[in-house]
């Protein structure tokens, strides 16, 4: 099931993609489809394109991120489309080189993608939505055609918003349970973000700034009392070992975080001149999975274990 949804969350990466109709035979498994799907995706290019795509994923290219990457990019090739794979476990590079031309797309959190367009910061500030129906709307509010002028910020442009899922607070000490009670509390934050520190100085804890590589052990090791994970990374983060016997998961969402995957247009569009509307059918195909990624998520939400929270 995990690498089904994975592969809708990166059909995006596969911006001109029309895909086989035996994929899941070749050993490409496609998820599964709401009830009424009715849009397909675009015919296969005239002749071969070439792109390259930076993927952010923190497990590095052993990781399910870039194993799916991989395993769509594989299918691609018989479409003419020849997607070149980089996986980076630090997303400050793969930023970087993104901005830098190395590659024409790059998949990354939404938290760091606003710097290249303004509209798609605010998606994961918190209290932002409540559930995953108003997440739902506003993937579907994205895809229209009367907002997408919206996505496109001078060369780089927004080729697809990704759900991650709903975003807790995770505390040492079960009786951490209101903001009041954070105050002079250590708590994890992102050391690229400044507002995330100024937010918890705000409330009167300790920011303990991370990056992603030290983000979850910073916690498991003691070093902060609090951190925000989503249910996806309970496991992969081990944030049981920081939970211990006293803590536990606050089941409050603080926010819905998502990922962001980016184009240059400046890059792509002499080799795709109707990018665009290609684009267009890609995300009213991707707008048919949906519900398969949101129980997915959900999913996640239930197998963490009831004694943390």
């Amino acid at each position: 099931m995990i690498n089904r949804v994975a592969t809708s969350l990166l059909t995006a990466l596969t911006l001109v993609l029309a895909t086989p109709a035996g994929a899941a035979e070749q050993g490409t498994s496609l998820p599964i489809p709401s009830k009424n799907e009715t849009v397909g995706l675009p015919p296969p290019l005239p002749k071969p394109v070439n792109v390259r795509f930076c993927i952010f994923d923190p497990m590095g290219a052993q990781g399910k991120i870039t194993e799916t990457a991989k395993d769509l990019a594989k299918a691609a090739r018989d479409w003419n489309f020849i997607v070149d794979i980089k996986t980076y476990t630090d997303e400050r590079i793969a930023t970087e080189d993104f901005k830098a031309g190395q590659c024409e797309g790059v998949a990354i959190t939404t938290l760091r993608a606003k710097q290249f367009n303004f509209t798609v910061g605010s998606i994961d500030a918190p209290g932002n939505f409540r559930n995953y129906d108003e997440m739902k709307t506003l993937m579907q509010m994205l895809s229209n055609p009367v907002v997408a002028s919206l996505a496109i910020n001078g060369k780089y442009q927004v080729a697809a918003i990704v759900p991650i899922g709903a975003i807790f607070v995770v505390v040492n000490d079960r009786n951490i349970n209101s903001i009041e009670k954070a105050a002079g509390k250590r708590v994890v934050v992102l050391d690229w973000d400044p507002t995330q520190s100024k937010m918890i100085s705000g409330i009167g804890a300790q920011p303990v700034p991370s990056d992603f590589t030290t983000y979850a052990g910073n916690f498991n090791n003691g070093q902060a009392d609090i951190i925000a994970a989503p249910a996806m990374g309970f496991r992969p983060m081990e944030l049981y070992k920081g939970i211990g016997k006293k803590g536990g998961v606050i089941r409050f969402p603080l926010l819905q975080a998502t990922a962001t995957i980016l184009i240059r247009r400046d890059m792509i569009l002499p080799k795709i001149p109707d990018m665009d509307s290609r684009l267009n059918q890609v995300r009213k195909f991707g707008l048919q999975y949906i519900d398969a990624v949101f129980t997915l998520l959900k999913d996640a939400e239930r197998e963490i274990p009831k004694k943390c929270g």
